[in-house]
């Protein structure tokens, strides 16, 4: 009798030393196991790495005070039994308004399950043009970074030839018409006058 209750104490120690070491694994990263001499030894220090690990993370103190005061929140009632908290007309009204969505989801699982497997060579295939499509992405994203400084250079080109040709051009146009007009003033004038004499 006493053999059995040590080693449920020794398994119960080593469990929890598990789940501690798991979750400071997961908060610290490697943790180093540390062998201790005997079990009340080792009951005192997982309780000392605890208390420690409530102190640095406040989060979890609150998570223990508050399973101490409510401790049936933890604990999911088994899915064969209803919630307690609602009625027999709540949990009908539910039902009710799921009911028609059941045979929907019944032939979407038949469909699922009628589907083929697709064959592991195709996805073996895949797997394997996986290095080519990443070098294709490479590709293109080094096309869309010097098709988009092309770009921008040609709106440069245009912009200067708008500037400088066009613009000249019209100024050089508008000048020589400007100049057309004057002398169409002044030959009009001239034969105006010739007229009046």
């Amino acid at each position: 009798m006493e053999s059995t209750i040590d080693d449920t104490t020794l398994s119960t120690i080593s469990l929890l030393e598990g789940r501690l070491l798991r979750i400071e694994h997961l908060l610290y990263g490697n943790s180093v196991l540390q062998s201790a001499p005997s079990a009340i030894r080792s009951l005192q220090d997982l309780e000392h790495r605890f208390s420690k690990l409530l102190q640095h993370i406040r989060v979890y103190g609150e998570l223990l005070k508050l399973y101490k005061s409510n401790p049936t929140l933890f604990q999911s009632p088994p899915a064969s039994q209803p919630p307690p908290e609602l009625s027999p007309e709540a949990l009908r009204a539910i039902v009710l308004s799921a009911a028609s969505s059941y045979p929907a989801t019944a032939s979407a699982m038949t469909a699922i399950s009628d589907t083929p497997i697709p064959d592991p060579a195709l996805s073996a295939g895949l797997a394997a043009l996986l290095p080519r499509m990443k070098g294709i992405e490479a590709t293109q994203l080094a096309q869309a970074a010097e098709i988009a400084d092309l770009r921008a250079r040609s709106e440069a080109v245009v912009r200067r030839w708008y500037k400088h040709d066009v613009m000249g051009y019209s100024d050089f146009v508008a000048g020589v018409e400007g100049r057309m007009e004057r002398v169409e003033r002044t030959v009009r004038r001239v034969e105006k006058a010739r007229d009046e004499i």
